[in-house]
């Protein structure tokens, strides 16, 4: 606890001072009872890790899919490079064989 900063140590804080400091107390209570119980309160821990978890498998499997997507429009834009360079390929030496 703090003690009284306007007080020497023969002097006695007047009433007013008291309260504050008993309010401030009673505060500082308050939160220290709050942090416990909620370190007391295990399935709520749990309920709470567990949904950290679905959101994080839930994230992994957006990625996942994404690259799944973006993989498959590469693949899928490598064979019509191919297809339209083999034509180009044909109708250059048909022209050749032509002349």
């Amino acid at each position: 606890m703090s003690t009284p900063e306007n007080h020497t140590e023969d002097s006695q804080p007047d009433a007013g001072e008291l309260r504050e400091q008993i309010a401030e107390t009673r505060d500082e209570l308050g939160d220290t009872v709050e942090a416990l119980a909620h370190k007391a309160d295990v399935k709520g821990q749990v309920k709470e890790k567990v949904e950290e978890q679905k959101q994080a498998l839930h994230d992994a499997q957006e990625q996942a899919k994404e690259k799944t997507v973006a993989a498959g429009r590469r693949v899928g834009a490598q064979p019509a490079a191919a297809g339209g360079a083999l034509v180009l390929l044909l109708l250059v030496l048909y022209l050749i064989r032509r002349r």
